[in-house]
């Protein structure tokens, strides 16, 4: 092993997650921060310093990131949730140059939960309705979070269904019975919590929930800088997950 230790670019330092990626990675002595960047200042600029970006902005931000990184030939870890399609586009078609890890969660349990969403709708079948409920403190910005949206995600795939057309965002009014195919989607906002997901099967006579609590944003943050050691390891150029970075898949 190497004891030179990876350098990265936290994009988005004076945030939640960039001080807490800050104080993380300051932990390890396989890591060191060589460019912390934020709102104001040369993000281009400090590009060469480092081996890895590391993104947790805002979704408005990200084409410009991953263009910026495509440019200079960077692994590029994106921490950032809430991007539209053409956003989503252009990400696709950076890693066909760059390795980039795009995840809607870093955590170790999440991506558990991810992975135990996927085998609990394949083993309980049609039968049971599907509800997805989020809940993150006052000031997130976008909703549902990312993490919401991927357990919908896998729930619409287990399913032959669509998340764009059979995922049902609250309910409101003489909305009528709930239908067999549509996943219910729930986002809450309050408070300082950090973030709660719930994933709800419910058929007649029994419901099962699967849940994860997240205490602290370190969780988030080791898990972010496992990702950039892995994505750094001579990885090919490609479009990389966290249930990549844990073996998962």
């Amino acid at each position: 092993m190497s004891s030179t230790p990876l350098l990265l670019l936290i994009n988005g330092a004076r945030g939640r997650m960039g001080r807490a990626l800050i104080d993380c990675a300051a932990a390890d002595t396989s890591l060191a921060v060589s460019a912390q960047i934020d709102a104001g200042d040369d993000f281009a600029a400090a590009l060469p310093s480092c081996d890895v970006v590391i993104d947790f902005t805002q979704a408005e931000l990200t084409s410009h990131v991953v263009s910026a990184c495509e440019s200079a030939g960077k692994v590029l870890v994106i921490g950032t949730t809430g991007q539209d399609e053409p956003s989503r586009n252009r990400i696709r078609e950076a890693s066909r140059s760059i390795p980039i890890i795009f995840a809607p969660n870093y955590s170790v349990g999440v991506n558990t939960l991810f992975w135990l969403t996927r085998k609990a709708t394949q083993i309980l079948g049609p039968k049971f309705d599907l509800e997805v409920v989020e809940m993150h403190h006052r000031h997130k910005k976008d909703a549902p979070s990312g993490t919401a949206r991927r357990l919908a995600e896998i729930l619409a795939e287990e399913r032959n269904l669509q998340y764009l057309t059979d995922v049902r965002h609250g309910r409101e009014g003489l909305v009528g019975e709930r239908t067999p195919t549509e996943i219910g989607m729930h986002a809450l906002r309050g408070g300082d919590v950090v973030g709660d997901h719930t994933v709800v099967y419910a058929d007649t006579g029994e419901r099962i929930e699967l849940t994860h609590k997240a205490s602290s944003r370190d969780t988030f943050a080791k898990g972010a800088l496992r990702a950039a050691q892995w994505a750094a390891a001579d990885r090919p150029p490609g479009l990389y997950d966290m249930q990549d970075v844990l073996g998962l898949k």
